[in-house]
């Protein structure tokens, strides 16, 4: 029973890094770039768009340019949170030991 008793121990112990890395990753913010800097995003969490900035040397350009310039600044930005949090989730799960290998996390 003492290894079961250890398990639930370390199972609680990995719960409660799991809330503390979900609210990590709802907090962490980044930032992405088109156009060499003209077009940048910036998201949160899982995909939260919070701003957008246009350089103003492109308000006169085709506007198709403009719209494809900030579709690829959100795809950089995207990418940047998306490692982070995957480096987030490979802090928050390495001292287990290979207890859940092969697990994949949902977000």
């Amino acid at each position: 029973m003492k290894d079961l008793a250890q398990i639930m121990q370390q199972a609680q112990a990995m719960q409660a890094k799991m809330a503390e890395v979900q609210q990590k990753i709802e907090n962490t913010e980044a930032d992405g770039v088109a156009g060499a800097g003209l077009v940048r995003v910036k998201l949160r969490g899982k995909g939260e768009l919070i701003s957008v900035t246009i350089d103003k040397s492109l308000m006169g350009d085709d506007p198709e340019i403009v719209e494809d310039l900030i579709k690829a600044a959100h795809s950089d930005a995207r990418k940047r949170l998306d490692q982070a949090m995957e480096d987030a989730m490979k802090t928050a799960t390495a001292g287990f030991g290979g207890m859940l290998p092969g697990f994949k996390l949902p977000f």
